[in-house]
C-alpha cells in the first residue's frame, strides 16, 4: 500500500526512524530523512540507496522546518520520531534543562506538523512520537512524562484539526536504540535485563517492533486519533 508514495521521515538516520525507512522502502515507498546529523544522515543514506534522500535538520529552529518543507514540496505521509530525551529528579533538574526537553521532543513536533500539513496527500497521514512514562508514571520522568502526554493530546487533536489527513501517535516503551549508547555497556545491559524481567514479554523492545507500529499507522486508512502503545505491556505491570 506504500507502492510509489513519498514518507518523510524526521529522525530518520538511526535508530527507530532508520528502521522504519528502510521497511518503508521494503514496501515501495520512497523516503526523505532529516536529522542533525550530516555524518549519520550519510552512514544512513548508504544503508537505503537510490529511494532515499537526506537532508540536515534542526527541529527545534522554527524557521529551518518551514524552509525544509517549502524545499521538499508534496508527500504521503511524515512520521517524527527524532527526539533527544532525559530524565532525573524534578527537584533537582535545572529548568533549562526541562525547558530544552520540550524544545526538543514537543516543540519539534509541533513545527513539524504544523509546516509539513499543508504539503501532505489528503489521503495521507502524520505520525506523532510520545512515550510509556506518559501513561506510567516513573520516578525520575516527570519532565518526559508531561512532554509525551503533550505530544499525545497534540497529536489527537491534530486528528480533529487536520482531517481527513489521519494522525496518530506511537509511544514505545524501552527500546534498545543508539540513544543510550553513553550508557556504559554493562550498565546499560543491566538496565535491560531489569526492565525486561518486569514487562509480559519477558524482554525490551527492539527498533524493528516500533517501526512495525510506524508501518501499520501509515497503511491502515482508517485509523485515526489513535495511541498505539508499543511497549510490551510495560503500562499493566
Amino acid at each position: 500500500m506504500l507502492q510509489n508514495q513519498k514518507i518523510v521521515i524526521i529522525g530518520g538516520s538511526s535508530g527507530i526512524g532508520l528502521e522504519t525507512a528502510k521497511q518503508a522502502i521494503a514496501h515501495g515507498a520512497e523516503v526523505i530523512i532529516a536529522s542533525r546529523s550530516e555524518d549519520k544522515l550519510q552512514k544512513a543514506k548508504e544503508q537505503l540507496g537510490a529511494k532515499a534522500a537526506a537532508y540536515t535538520l534542526d527541529t527545534t529552529d522554527e524557521q529551518q522546518v518551514q524552509a525544509f518543507f517549502e524545499k521538499i514540496g508534496k508527500f504521503d505521509h511524515l512520521v517524527v520520531s527524532a527526539a533527544e530525551t532525559s530524565g532525573g529528579s524534578f527537584l533537582h533538574t535545572d529548568t533549562a534543562q526541562a525547558r530544552q526537553l520540550f524544545e526538543n521532543k514537543f516543540w519539534g513536533q509541533y513545527y513539524a506538523a504544523k509546516y509539513g500539513a499543508p504539503n501532505i496527500a489528503a489521503n495521507g497521514s502524520i505520525t506523532l512520537f510520545s512515550g510509556v512514562v506518559a501513561y506510567k508514571s516513573m520516578v525520575g520522568s516527570s519532565v518526559l512524562g508531561a512532554v509525551n502526554a503533550a505530544v499525545s493530546s497534540l497529536g489527537q487533536t491534530l486528528a480533529l484539526e487536520l482531517a481527513p489527513i489521519r494522525v496518530n501517535i506511537v509511544s514505545p516503551g524501552i527500546i534498545d536504540t543508539p540513544s543510550r549508547s553513553k550508557m556504559a555497556e554493562d550498565a546499560r545491559n543491566d538496565f535491560y535485563a531489569a526492565v525486561a524481567g518486569k514487562l509480559l514479554v519477558k524482554r525490551v523492545g527492539k527498533a524493528e517492533d516500533v517501526a512495525q507500529s510506524v508501518l501499520y499507522l501509515l497503511q491502515n486508512g482508517f485509523v485515526t486519533g489513535t495511541v498505539l502503545h508499543t511497549e510490551g505491556g510495560h503500562i499493566l505491570t
